[in-house]
């Protein structure tokens, strides 16, 4: 059964990293670039209302590290890392994802793939972006351990709450599960303390869409994925 799970994981993780890291090139990363135009400029602009604070890490996606380290450098190489992270990251959303298939039973292929995908979408994805939407380089964000606190609260939340609406044969699990849901939305994210970018704000809405449609994708394509590779995996053990 584990080793069902790590190669399909494994095979789905990687096949959905490399699509994933394709369809960046073409939707987050030109905007990232844009925006880091503007970050990098030493002119000012009327859009900043105070120096841009350092950028979180999960938008980092391999650009150069201002505070002096080690960063790739742009073209091949740092499409490499991007895509590099991005499989290891997909091969461990995969791990959790067909590790549900198991847990669940019953067939699995990749239409029932494609829900579960939609709920790891809702729940590490769209959830959280109700709160902490996608930033673009530049953007003014609240202090990083609050952030990332929010982010796991909300993720649980979101994982939790679905499991008793989906799963709860009475309605009082059910109700619950929506009040756990709407739990970390009521007590709201972290925010900075001022609001503002060196760029229009445009790019950081164009940003923020793109960057959910890329996930949904990725989730999608991940979820379609790992389902067929365990189905195939159960047929021929």
């Amino acid at each position: 059964m584990f080793r069902r799970i790590l190669l399909s994981a494994i095979f789905a993780g990687l096949l959905a990293g490399l699509f994933i890291s394709l369809v960046q090139e073409f939707t987050t990363t030109p905007i990232i670039l844009q925006a880091e135009t503007y970050e990098n400029s030493v002119a000012p602009d009327h859009h900043a209302t105070a120096p841009p604070p350092a950028r979180p890490a999960e938008h980092d996606h391999g650009e150069h590290d201002h505070g002096g380290g080690w960063s790739p450098g742009d073209g091949f190489e740092r499409t490499a890392y991007t895509a590099l992270g991005n499989i290891i990251l997909a091969v461990g959303f995969g791990l959790i994802l067909i590790a549900c298939f198991a847990l669940q039973g019953g067939e699995i292929n990749g239409r029932r793939g494609v829900i579960w995908g939609l709920a790891g979408y809702a729940v590490f994805s769209l959830a959280p972006a109700l709160g902490l939407p996608p930033e673009a380089p530049g953007s003014m964000v609240a202090e990083l351990v609050a952030r990332q606190e929010w982010w796991f609260l909300a993720a649980g939340a979101t994982a939790l709450g679905l499991a008793l609406m989906v799963f709860g044969k009475r309605t009082p699990w059910i109700v619950l599960g929506i009040i756990i849901l709407a739990a970390p939305h009521i007590i709201g994210a972290p925010q900075p303390a001022e609001i503002g970018a060196k760029f229009p704000p445009e790019i950081a809405g164009h940003f923020a869409a793109a960057s959910l449609v890329t996930a949904a994708i990725f989730w999608t394509v991940l979820g379609w994925l790992g389902g067929t590779f365990y189905r195939r995996a159960s047929i021929n053990p």
